[in-house]
């Protein structure tokens, strides 16, 4: 029998796809990327119309031989990558770095990883998609472009390490755009006015105060608050008028990638890149009592458009569980920047619920495939209906609204409840004179417009056409690893490393931080991969207008001292310490540098002392990769280190450090011994 050889990315998804098959088939993973452009060079000959040099990454060497090794025994090769522009230019790498037969090589795809999917797709092999590799090689280009013409300025006029990039610095300029709207606020003084009362059935509800003499309720000092609440006391008020009507609440669509990441982030406090990592363990496959079984459908995508197979089963399963009155069809679609590629991220199987499978999913999968699950189901049920009720109550020139609001029809809130305030009113009639209980008087001030939250700019971006799903993720991390923003809960807030960085853009590359001008140009790059433009062209007129600002920054751009001078001295010679800022921290350095050397780091004691030398203070530190960990301050005499935050006592059962527990022991201590299952509730 002839031997056909599978090559996907990721060995969870080889091992998923190899159960669908048989023993004709086998199914490797490439590990993702096999070649890209050199860390250390540009890599790209301009004067040779932009042409990529592009090398095996490193480390990459034994995965190409061990797949050329299965090559050998195969009669033919099928190049499996992801379903996206990035699948499609692995799939086109691969071609070239195994030397592959085009007549011997075909391409597939898989939008979900189940046994009737992978099926079904091995029988619609097809060419490699050159447009949509073009697209993509020219995304990476055009990045490649920015950042090593840009970065090395940023290297040598602030600090090693920074990077600027086609689609990082736009986000960094919305984040200080909002900063320095915050900072330009003039909070003002308002105050509010509830009226506590009760019909005359003696049931109790609130109304707020709107107008006062025919005006807009508008008082902004306490004379005039306390003036009004003195009159509001003696007023006598009856119901003007009473509106009432019935409302329909739709169900929000399915998700897309922007979206999922939004709500993680608001129900789950996932970031943008937890919540991507966990979604492709649950697209490439899951282990179940029968095997590995993929349980979403791709996940990046920006399109709400469902498959008619998949609206039958919802259907199925709907009426069913709830009843026909609960079903309702929405096929879904793309919005104004979508590309419509892929449907929206949806369980790949109705029937296989939440509580179903959550002995096979890890705390983070379950959560997110619950809520994947629910948005989905949800985004096909009836609407929801609500009787809403307004009353209006007045007394002299004073006019009072109270909103109240009953569910008549739950709907899609059977499985997907949205946020509502809204209370229920008693029963009234036009005329009633309710009596009034109490005035609740509150001082307030107007607040600033909010900071970005990760979910806030993914909003903002995808709104103005900044990026495209796969680098929402990616971007935010790159500002987070930079140093350019810090979270504080959620909140991104810039850093002075971000802002000096973000002012050298805008100074100097104005039109390349502009969101409208980045927007426009997406739109070019997915023009590429409609056939529409050569990727050369749409590179050529960007990068004339790029090289000529380079060449002028790097003139006009000052060099930056971010070193702080400290009331320390120098252990060693005497001069005072200064404190350097890299992007992976500060540390204390010699004013005399480069006569005296000696530098030493800025610990961040957590005032609990080491508990296995009992003389040093824990300390938080980080690894080259800026991941928090938390060691000795003898270090190296002493080598305690562990991953999570000491509590300052050791496990009672086994001697070890006890720490604050994370993931599925959020809340909890626990025993750093992972062979020790101590735990204890987090008082």
């Amino acid at each position: 029998m002839a031997q056909t050889l599978v090559i996907v990315e990721s060995p969870a998804k080889a091992k998923t796809i190899e159960k669908y098959l048989g023993r004709n088939y086998t199914v490797r993973a490439s590990l993702g990327h096999v070649r890209d452009l050199p860390k250390s060079k540009m890599g790209i000959d301009i004067d040779n119309n932009f042409t990529p040099e592009y090398i095996t990454i490193r480390g990459k060497g034994p995965t190409i031989a061990a797949l050329k090794k299965e090559m050998a025994k195969a009669d033919k090769v099928i190049l499996a990558t992801d379903p996206d522009r990035e699948g499609e230019a692995i799939a086109w790498h691969l071609t070239h770095a195994l030397k592959l037969e085009p007549e011997k090589t075909s391409r597939v795809v898989f939008q979900e990883i189940t046994k009737d999917a992978v099926r079904k797709a091995m029988k619609v092999p097809r060419a490699i998609d050159e447009d949509l590799v073009d697209s993509q090689q020219a995304r990476r280009i055009l990045d490649r472009l920015v950042g090593y013409s840009i970065s090395p300025i940023l290297w040598r006029k602030v600090m090693k390490g920074l990077s600027a990039g086609r689609v990082q610095s736009v986000a960094m300029r919305l984040i200080m755009l909002r900063e320095r709207e915050i900072r330009a606020f003039v909070s003002e003084e308002y105050w509010t006015f509830a009226l506590k009362m009760k019909n005359e059935q003696g049931k109790s509800f609130s109304a707020d105060v709107i107008q006062v003499g025919g005006k807009k309720l508008h008082i902004d000092n306490e004379t005039d608050a306390r003036e009004l609440e003195r009159r509001l006391k003696g007023l006598e008020f009856s119901v003007a008028n009473i509106e009432q009507k019935e409302r329909v609440r739709a169900p929000y669509p399915p998700f897309t990638t922007s979206t999922l990441q939004q709500e993680a982030s608001f129900k789950l406090n996932f970031s943008a890149s937890k919540t991507m990592m966990t979604a492709q363990r649950l697209y490439e496959g899951i282990r179940l009592q029968r095997g590995s079984e993929g349980l979403i459908t791709y996940m990046r995508t920006d399109s709400t458009r469902i498959s008619d197979e998949a609206l039958a089963q919802a259907k199925e399963y709907i009426t069913e569980e709830f009843g026909e009155k609960y079903s309702h069809r929405r096929a879904g679609g793309a919005g104004k920047n979508a590309q419509d590629a892929h449907e929206a991220i949806r369980p790949t199987s109705p029937a296989r619920t939440p509580e179903s499978i959550k002995a096979y999913l890890s705390r983070d999968e379950y959560r997110l495939y619950e809520l994947i699950w629910n948005r989905f189901m949800a985004s096909q049920m009836s609407s929801a209906r609500f009787f809403s009720t307004t009353v209006e109550i007045e007394g002299e020139d004073v006019l009072a609204r109270a909103k109240g609001e009953v569910r008549i029809f739950d709907g899609f809130q059977k499985v997907y409840e949205m946020r509502t305030d809204a209370v229920e009113l008693p029963e009234m009639k036009t005329g009633e004179k309710p009596a009034l209980q109490k005035i609740d008087t509150q001082q307030k001030f107007t607040q600033p417009p909010s900071r970005y939250t990760e979910a806030s700019l993914i909003k903002e971006m995808e709104e103005k056409g900044i990026g495209r799903p796969s680098t929402y993720a990616p971007t935010l991390y790159t500002i987070t690893k930079r140093g350019y923003v810090t979270k504080e809960k959620k909140s991104l807030v810039p850093t002075e490393l971000g802002e000096i960085t973000n002012n050298i853009m805008e100074e100097n590359f104005l039109q390349f931080v502009e969101p409208e001008f980045t927007a426009q140009m997406e739109e070019r790059l997915d023009a590429i991969s409609d056939e529409k433009l050569p990727w050369q062209d749409v590179i050529r007129e960007y990068y004339s207008v790029l090289k000529p600002l380079v060449k002028q920054a790097d003139e006009r751009i000052k060099k930056y001292d971010l070193s702080e001078v400290t009331d320390l001295n120098c252990e060693k010679c005497g001069s005072p310490m200064l404190i350097k800022k890299t992007i992976k921290g500060s540390f204390y350095a010699c004013s005399n540098y480069p006569e005296c050397r000696n530098t030493k780091p800025i610990l961040k004691e957590i005032g609990v002392k080491c508990p296995l030398c009992a003389d040093g203070e824990v300390v938080e530190r980080k690894t080259k990769k800026l991941k928090i960990f938390y060691g000795c301050s003898n270090f190296p005499e002493c080598r305690f280190a562990v991953w999570d935050k000491p509590v300052g006592r050791n496990c009672p059962e086994c001697g070890s450090a006890l720490v604050e527990g994370k993931g599925r022991n959020s809340g909890q201590i626990v025993c750093s011994n992972r062979e020790c299952s101590y735990k204890e509730k987090k008082k």
